[in-house]
């Protein structure tokens, strides 16, 4: 009887132990699961849609043709393939071979963007010009206060960049 009531709480004080270490590696792992998601979301959103621009050369152009893209089309391409991510917390930047930089920060500004890409100014829509999709997200998690890596770390944020460039074939 004795022995009984000298155990009595060492099961809570086990739980206290090794319980609240187990919960917080659960979630650690959690949140990380989803921070690699959200990254390879906005690469794989990154690469699709300068493959998606890739073929929309001077030759779409063409009397007949239609298959010319705005501004509006590559945000709403890039949109669908980030899957999971806010359309207002990504910045989009779109560059030409010479230079030209349209940015859509954050990606929802340009939803209605009717002007067409990649422009003819310096031919940069002749085949064999590259065209780059450069794109950022701000992944925010209550556990990176606790990181201690370099970085561009806020308060619970850590910017995820992105970038893919392709030639235009067509």
């Amino acid at each position: 009887m004795t022995r009984r009531r000298r155990e009595s709480g060492v099961a809570m004080v086990e739980f206290a132990l090794a319980g609240i270490a187990s919960i917080f590696l659960l979630i650690c792992t959690f949140h990380l699961s989803m921070g690699m998601w959200n990254y390879h979301s906005i690469a794989n959103a990154a690469h699709e849609t300068s493959r998606y621009v890739a073929v929309k050369g001077v030759n779409c152009r063409k009397p007949g043709q239609t298959c010319y893209a705005t501004v509006a089309n590559i945000a709403t391409k890039f949109k669908y393939f980030a899957i999971g991510i806010p359309d207002d917390q990504v910045n989009v930047t779109l560059t030409t071979h010479s230079g030209t930089v349209t940015t859509c920060a954050p990606l929802n500004t340009c939803l209605t963007d009717t002007t067409i890409w990649p422009p003819t100014t310096n031919n940069d829509n002749y085949i064999g010009k590259n065209v780059t999709v450069e794109a950022s997200y701000g992944f925010r998690s209550p556990l990176l206060f606790f990181w201690p890596g370099k970085g561009s770390v806020n308060f619970g944020q850590v910017w995820f960049p992105a970038s893919s460039t392709n030639t235009i074939v067509y």
